[in-house]
Parts: structure tokens; C-alpha cells; sequence
């Protein structure tokens, strides 16, 4: 598939209700789960939710998207390191990541286990990001 350079709204809006759909379902599951299962499916939810994001934008235009360590280059490398690094946080030659003014704050070769809060912080800066770089003109 070629880069995409632009989404329309109707999808990037698809997309974050999508996001908000399983954050609603998880909110339900913590008002009526055991903490011990919360606990357990929390980091193994929010991880996959981060893959989620990233699939729903991959095919977005890599020089647009910049390699200053940005919230889409964050989302790539999380994504990543989840799928091939077992879930610790691996650098990306071609981002300047510096965790210090990351979202999430994870140092290379930390573990990584998200928390609702985290997805949360995560996905807005994404779809913010997303809109500012990526939004098709109406």
C-alpha cells in the first residue's frame, strides 16, 4: 500500500470512538472484576490497544509523521517493541526519542506495562498529532 499523507476526519473520528468503545468496555470489566484480574489484564489490554492505534495509521507517510520522537513515533516504537521485543521498550534508529519528553516517560529497556491513564495520555497527543499533521482538507 502507499503512504498516506492525509485522513479524513470521518475516519480519524471512526478510529478514536473506536479507541473510547474498548475504554468504556474496560470501565465496565474494572466495575464488576476482581483487582487481582484487573491487575493481570490491564498491561496486556492497554498493549494491545497501542497496537490497535498504531494499525489503524501505519500506513501514514513516515516524512510527515517527522523522527523527533513525537506521540506517532512513540506509538510506533511501543507498538513495536511490543510485537518483537517483549514487551521492553527498544530504541528506533530513525526516531530521536528522548524519554524525558516522551508521554509515557519510558526509558529504553524499560518494561513496558501501560495503565488505563497512560493509554489515555497516549491516544489524545496520537490524535492530536494525527489531526495536525495528517488531517484531510474538508
Amino acid at each position: 500500500m502507499l503512504s498516506m499523507n492525509s485522513y479524513p476526519k470521518e475516519y480519524i473520528d471512526q478510529c478514536r470512538a473506536r479507541m473510547e468503545a474498548q475504554l468504556a468496555a474496560y470501565r465496565l470489566f474494572v466495575d464488576t472484576a476482581p483487582k487481582a484480574a484487573i491487575d493481570a489484564l490491564a498491561p496486556l489490554f492497554f498493549s494491545n490497544l497501542v497496537i490497535v492505534l498504531e494499525s489503524s495509521f501505519m500506513h501514514r507517510s513516515r516524512t510527515l509523521e517527522g523522527k523527533d520522537g513525537n506521540p506517532l513515533n512513540e506509538v510506533r516504537m511501543l507498538c513495536s517493541s511490543v510485537l518483537q521485543n517483549q514487551g521492553v521498550l527498544t530504541a528506533d534508529k530513525t526516531i530521536k526519542y528522548n524519554s524525558a519528553k516522551a508521554i509515557l516517560k519510558i526509558e529504553i529497556g524499560q518494561e513496558i506495562e501501560l495503565t488505563e491513564a497512560d493509554f489515555v495520555r497516549l491516544s489524545q497527543a496520537f490524535f492530536t498529532e494525527v489531526e495536525v499533521k495528517f488531517l484531510a482538507p474538508a
